[in-house]
């Protein structure tokens, strides 16, 4: 009986009340605090829900299951794109979305087969190569991307009478919301354990019955959908897309917000999003002269995290929550 009951504290999300306050404490503030915000700080956060999702599904490839990939920039044109073409039929936003995150899936089963067979740099750039492959062919594909004009994506009118800004702010942040709780239930389920394990050591997990080509799949799948709906959001967000939004350097703020935000971490994922999107935003409107020192800013950030804070922001914040618990005996 005890088991049991350890096992299902286990997976419980929040365990202490005093976290729980805290958090709910943060969402409620997400949802008062944008009423009182000028509307190009409300774009910035609603652009970072959705880079979130992104990044948490780019979060459960590496973080959790240990398979590194670079073709993120090709599942969010096909989320993008799919979503374009879907919301061009006449159909709802929920199905488009959908759409959207499916066609991305799909794909990622099929660049998740060398998985099978490649680790580490290897893989890598197999997925890089995917990446720049999707690009040229909606670059050079008037059918597919709608050539130098782009696709038109009509945009998600007012919702109960706020105005345009707010209304894509909360609609996006309970997108997020969705997801986020979407995945802590799949890294507390088997599958999560699964993952798990081929990351600390394939071949222990599958001694123990972990089949490797399922749940290798199954992980690129989860991940590229979660990337294809970003793009569709990003789509509904834009009302304009074009092949050029998606080069393969597009792909790279997800991977350097998984790292700053720490590997294994959804609420890291959240908070490498926030970093990735408030430095350009922070550069664009104090030091517009320094913008073009925004990648070495990344890049410096990057090293300087995998250096003296491996588990990158998520990681100092559980030191420090760690470190307040315990004081003042140390």
């Amino acid at each position: 009986m005890d088991l049991i009951k350890s096992y299902q504290e286990d997976l419980q999300y929040i365990r202490k009340i005093w976290t729980r306050i805290w958090v709910g404490a943060v969402v409620a503030a997400m949802f008062v605090v944008p009423i009182y915000c000028p509307d190009d700080l409300i774009y910035v956060f609603t652009v970072i829900w959705i880079l979130a999702i992104g990044v948490q599904g780019q979060n459960l490839l590496i973080g959790y299951t240990g398979q590194i990939s670079f073709g993120q920039a090709g599942f969010l044109a096909i989320g993008a794109f799919a979503f374009a073409h879907l919301s061009g039929l006449g159909l709802p936003w929920p199905i488009t979305l959908a759409g959207a995150g499916i066609a991305a899936g799909l794909f990622g089963v099929v660049v998740g087969f060398p998985s099978l067979r490649l680790k580490g740099p290897y893989l890598a750039i197999v997925t890089m190569g995917f990446a720049i492959a999707v690009y040229q062919i909606f670059a050079n594909s008037a059918v597919l991307s709608g050539g130098r004009m782009g696709l038109h994506v009509d945009k998600l009118g007012p919702i109960l009478g706020m105005s345009p800004t707010l209304s894509y702010y909360y609609f996006n942040f309970l997108f997020c919301l969705g997801f986020t709780f979407l995945s802590y239930n799949i890294i507390s389920s088997y599958m999560g354990r699964a993952f798990i394990a081929i990351r600390d050591n394939d071949i222990a997990a599958e001694v123990i019955g972990v089949n490797l080509t399922r749940y290798k799949l199954l992980s690129f799948a989860i991940s590229s959908f979660y990337t294809g709906v970003q793009g569709g959001l990003y789509a509904l967000l834009l009302g304009h897309i074009e092949p050029d939004r998606f080069i393969f350097w597009e792909g790279l703020p997800l991977f350097v917000a998984v790292i700053i935000g720490g590997l294994a971490s959804i609420e890291g994922s959240i908070m490498g999003a926030a970093f990735v999107t408030l430095i350009p935003h922070f550069f664009a409107s104090y030091f517009p002269e320094y913008s073009q020192f925004i990648p070495t800013v990344f890049g410096l950030t990057l090293a300087l995290v995998l250096v003296f804070e491996p588990l990158g922001l998520a990681g100092r914040l559980m030191k420090t929550r760690l470190y307040l618990s315990n004081w003042p005996l140390r």
